[in-house]
């Protein structure tokens, strides 16, 4: 835990685990279970969790144990909650937001003062509802600019980061303050009108500093590259993905598949750039979009041929004009060549995969954490079912429940 946050964690702890012993069993009944780990189907299923896990799934009838609270989901689809495994999640709000959309849990891809940990630790302690959080802290950028003012120890480095000793240092603050991902950038930005995403930062060697510190200290890295350059620096360097990844060339993306680096897309955020609202609202962007949603679009279908692990990323905050959602980046997917079990895959058992948490969600399964969501029809034939979410429950949790609609 951040040693920060423990005052704070002293006080609610009282509370908080009262409140998690008083938890109810919660029961699922007459549910569809639409699982992209098995492709497979389930009918007429009770499913029943207990302590945070799923503890049993029954056939029906079924009687719930006495005191459970019972969600009757009406021949609905349960689902594994989706994982967005690049946001940029700052606040209570925009977390919430994120978990009404069925993101049951997030990989950070940077906050400026560490309220991705605080985030995580506060969702653990069950003081807060929100998706579980893999937390980046602070991006490692040439140019640090008002990130400083996350720790002072950063304002050392107000010339600029790009030597190997002020690299290892903000990995080090990274370190300090607990997170579980390192990221930074090997391109410039498709996000701002006046940098061009194919252009190169950080090369090889300098990379490969951070991720030496970083495996120090037990972490991985995730690497900004839209440009070819830049991503196969990155893949050279021992990185754990590439976010965007525009413009990879076969070479590179051959170089991903033996390493096993994933790629996370990020393509519904592109999208967004051609559109006018949400997140990006330019019209240089927007003309620049244009260009790369077509080419990213490529590059999608040459890593899915190749073999390259893809996953879903929204690129967003979640904030009260973001049109960007994991719904939609499966949906993407799907015209771009996967099939809907596939690109279910990418929001669950893969994304698990990528941010070390196979195993523990992603799937339906007993022992598995009770991470669900509930939509109206099945996703393994339409992936924009997964648009309309009714029931959202966290760590076992039930977050959002719009069920039943009749009085």
């Amino acid at each position: 835990m951040n040693r920060r946050l423990l005052p704070i964690a002293l006080l609610l702890l009282p509370s908080v685990v009262a409140s998690q012993q008083a938890t109810p069993v919660v029961v699922l009944r007459h549910a569809n279970l639409a699982d992209g780990a098995r492709g497979a189907i389930a009918t007429n299923a009770a499913l029943v969790i207990r302590d945070g896990q799923i503890a049993q799934i029954e056939n029906e009838p079924f009687n719930p144990p006495a005191g459970a609270t019972v969600i009757d989901v009406g021949g609905r689809y349960v689902v594994p909650g989706l994982i967005d495994a690049h946001t940029h999640i700052s606040t209570l709000a925009n977390a919430r937001r994120a978990l009404e959309s069925g993101v049951t849990t997030v990989r950070s891809a940077s906050t400026n003062n560490y309220q991705d940990v605080a985030l995580r630790d506060l969702v653990k302690l069950g003081a807060v509802a929100g998706p579980d959080v893999v937390a980046a802290g602070v991006f490692i950028t040439p140019e640090l600019g008002e990130t400083m003012l996350a720790d002072a120890r950063l304002g050392a480095l107000k010339d600029g980061v790009t030597t190997e000793a002020a690299l290892r240092a903000v990995v080090r603050v990274n370190l300090d303050h607990h997170v579980n991902v390192i990221k930074t950038r090997g391109t410039e930005r498709a996000g701002l009108p006046n940098t061009d995403p194919r252009k190169q930062t950080y090369t090889e060697q300098q990379l490969a500093w951070i991720v030496d510190e970083a495996t120090k200290g037990g972490v991985p890295v995730m690497v900004h590259a839209h440009g070819d350059e830049g991503a196969y620096a990155a893949v050279r360097a021992g990185v754990r993905s590439i976010e965007h990844g525009t413009y990879l060339s076969d070479s590179t993306l051959a170089l991903m598949r033996q390493r096993g680096t994933f790629l996370v897309p990020t393509y519904i955020t592109v999208v967004d750039l051609t559109q006018p609202g949400g997140d990006y609202d330019d019209p240089v962007l927007t003309l620049r979009g244009a260009h790369m949603l077509p080419r990213l679009g490529e590059t999608v279908q040459r890593a899915h041929r190749m073999g390259v692990k893809i996953v879903t990323g929204a690129d967003t905050q979640y904030g009260p004009e973001s049109l960007s959602r994991i719904s939609g980046e499966v949906a993407s997917l799907v015209e771009l060549g996967l099939t809907p079990v596939e690109a279910l895959r990418s929001a669950t058992t893969v994304a698990a995969d990528l941010l070390g948490l196979g195993g523990k969600t992603g799937a339906i399964q007993p022992g598995m954490e009770a991470d669900l969501i509930v939509v109206e029809r099945n996703p393994l034939q339409d992936a924009r079912a997964l648009a309309d979410v009714l029931v959202v429950i966290s760590n076992g949790r039930v977050a959002l429940n719009r069920l039943p609609f009749g009085r």
